[in-house]
């Protein structure tokens, strides 16, 4: 046996004899090339979905011969187009997921017997995955509760019934009986839930409120990222309500409400809208977007970046039917402290009235 690391970075072990080295590798991912993807050299395809690999490390793999396209092996110049099925194949096992019980602080807002409201911080990871495989909001799950359910496709999410980004704060429900996951997921399913979140954007959206309908799917360009696509056969239906709550300088609140719950539907959304999260890395926010040329505001916006290092995103009110008494439960979670900040410091900025040419 030999340790080393996996594309992401991971200390395993590798066997260097016996029947799995000699006779085959094991499949640790497999990928296929949406439609409308451009001929892209593999490392730069692969770096877009395996969270922390480096093109390094792929050039590598696919030297040893470790990465196939359409089952073939491929040099670390070959380009993937539509419709390419990419796979990685390493000389071990991929790790299995093994919830370990850890010892993590939750705010619970709600628990009976078969759920539990949660008012997540910015930061907590919902789930494992690469690269964040302990410290989860799971880990901290199964550390509460002795047995957790989980759906078919969705071992490694016990007791999730929907989740959030790691960046955004604020509401989750959680099932701790079976009956409870498939209810409550049905819910989530047949839009029967109230979702709210509150988001600090870039700009000045030109409707008080109004509806953001674009299917999202993920872009090919940059997998790590989601988009809208005008073509009614790529992506997946989205469908977010929004209304301003407050304007100020440069930046506005609003208020999103979701029919659908895509993977950063409200993000994609807001950036396709041309009014991306305040301080959203993923999609350009955490550049100074909207504003004037001098020196005293580009300080401001670079210390409400460091106030909230994060995108301004709270999921601030979460209703739905609970799963066996059929009562309607709503729930409401205050903005949090960073984010409390930042909202006081584009205030105060408004009210000072320290306006300039804006920038395009």
């Amino acid at each position: 046996m030999m340790d080393t690391e996996n594309l992401s970075g991971e200390r395993v072990q590798m066997k260097l004899t016996g029947p799995d080295r000699i006779a085959g590798r094991y499949e640790h991912y497999r990928f296929i090339a949406e439609r409308g993807q451009s001929p892209l050299r593999v490392d730069k395809f692969l770096v877009n979905f395996i969270e922390n690999a480096s093109r390094n490390k792929i050039q590598q793999a696919a030297r040893a011969g470790n990465i196939l396209v359409n089952a073939k092996p491929i040099k670390p110049n070959c380009r993937v187009r539509a419709g390419d099925e990419v796979t990685v194949v390493l000389p071990y096992p991929p790790r299995t997921d093994v919830i370990s019980p850890e010892n993590i602080p939750l705010d619970i807002l709600y628990e009976d017997d078969q759920l539990i409201v949660i008012d997540k911080e910015p930061g907590m990871v919902v789930h494992p995955g690469y690269g964040n495989w302990t410290g989860t909001l799971v880990h901290a799950l199964a550390y509460h509760f002795e047995k957790l359910p989980s759906q078919p496709d969705s071992l490694h999410r016990p007791g999730l019934v929907h989740r959030i980004d790691k960046g955004t704060s604020g509401l989750l429900v959680a099932a701790k009986t079976q009956v409870a996951l498939d209810k409550l997921a049905r819910q989530f399913f047949d839009k029967r839930t109230q979702r709210q979140y509150l988001a600090l954007v870039w700009g000045s959206p030109k409707e008080d409120r109004g509806t953001l309908r674009g299917n999202i799917g993920r872009s090919p360009r940059d997998r790590m990222q989601m988009r809208v696509y005008d073509d009614p056969n790529r992506g997946r239906p989205a469908v977010t309500h929004y209304e301003v709550v407050e304007r100020f300088d440069y930046v506005t609140l609003i208020a999103c409400q979701l029919e659908t719950g895509r993977t950063h539907q409200i993000r994609a959304h807001l950036t396709h809208m041309g009014h991306p999260l305040f301080n959203d890395a993923r999609y350009g926010g955490d550049k100074m977007i909207k504003g004037m040329r001098s020196k005293k505001y580009e300080q401001f916006v670079q210390n409400s970046f460091a106030v909230m290092p994060r995108q301004a995103l709270h999921a601030k009110t979460l209703g739905f039917i609970h799963p066996t008494t059929g009562a309607e439960m709503r729930f409401d979670s205050p903005l949090p402290s960073d984010f409390s900040q930042v909202i006081e410091r584009w205030r105060a900025h408004a009210t000072n009235n320290h306006r300039f040419d804006n920038i395009s």
